[in-house]
């Protein structure tokens, strides 16, 4: 099997749309009209990107998702990507790249700013070409774009400085080569954005931990799917009530660790993991006071 070998900075290519793609869209619990206005913006790009560069102020194509860890930021932009490819697929196919940030940083003076500025005018042009629309994924976007108003001058700054703005000034070569293109940010410190980048977003969406009301849709879901494997549990998946007074009982849990917590459940004891059909509601609320102190992480 011969080895693809990925451009500098590039951790992955995807064509979409893929069936091992679907999911994470459809799965994903959060509040109402986000998924509506994320798609929303994308499609906007993907399909109108090259009729709006004619405006005064055209969209930059880039779209941030800011929050704390486990809140589902980079999984909701993957369900993006393969969402979007899904509705322009009558226009040609999408080609998704990952790109990793920390694969920039360098201690060799005017190493990083030319490295952001390869990545910005000829890989991602390059990438582009292929096809009619082109997702970026480019997660922990402080790593590339950091705030230079507050880089410390301890860490060799200049070179950050010059890194951050070299990406500014590539995202602007990018827009006008390529107005086709989306990419998707995330971050889990959106204070630690350099400001320009951030005015250059089309959308900074703030992502937050679940409410008790996303908590419970989560858990119901989560119990869902494990009924599908074993009926026995549907009557806890159909449970509204049962998943409220769980939602309320490890209230400001994380997306992330509400779902591993029917998985700690099943865990719990050595006959449930081996017939995860007797699993009780018992169980379940046992692991979720212990995930709301914190003793399950």
């Amino acid at each position: 099997m011969v080895e693809t070998r990925l451009p500098p900075g590039v951790s992955a290519i995807h064509v979409l749309p893929a069936d091992h793609h679907d999911g994470p869209w459809d799965t994903m619990v959060v509040p109402p009209g986000t998924k509506e206005r994320l798609l929303g913006h994308a499609l906007l790009v993907l399909r109108h990107g090259r009729a709006l560069q004619s405006l005064s102020g055209p969209p930059h194509g880039v779209i941030v998702l800011a929050g704390p860890p486990g809140t589902g930021k980079t999984t909701l932009c993957q369900g993006l990507a393969q969402a979007a490819a899904l509705a322009v697929s009558r226009r040609g196919a999408t080609t998704f790249v990952e790109i990793d940030p920390h694969a920039f940083p360098s201690e060799m003076l005017g190493e990083s700013q030319r490295a952001v500025r390869r990545l910005f005018a000829e890989t991602l042009p390059e990438l582009a070409a292929r096809r009619p629309h082109t997702v970026v994924l480019l997660d922990e976007v402080e790593a590339l774009a950091v705030r230079r108003s507050t880089a410390s001058f301890e860490t060799n700054p200049v070179d950050v400085h010059r890194a951050t703005d070299a990406a500014l000034d590539g995202l602007d070569a990018l827009r006008s080569a390529c107005p086709h293109v989306l990419m998707l940010c995330t971050t889990n410190f959106l204070a630690a954005v350099d400001e320009a980048f951030l005015s250059r977003a089309d959308l900074v969406l703030q992502m937050s931990l679940p409410d008790d009301e996303v908590l419970a849709r989560i858990l119901g879901h989560s119990l869902a799917e494990l009924a599908a494997q074993w009926p026995a549990l549907a009557p806890l998946a159909a449970d509204d009530s049962l998943h409220a007074k769980l939602a309320a009982r490890c209230s400001g849990v994380d997306g992330r660790r509400a779902r591993k917590l029917v998985l700690a459940a099943l865990a719990a004891r050595p006959e449930l993991a081996e017939d995860p059909g007797l699993l009780s509601a018992d169980d379940l609320w046992e692991v979720a006071g212990a995930a709301a102190v914190g003793d399950i992480a």
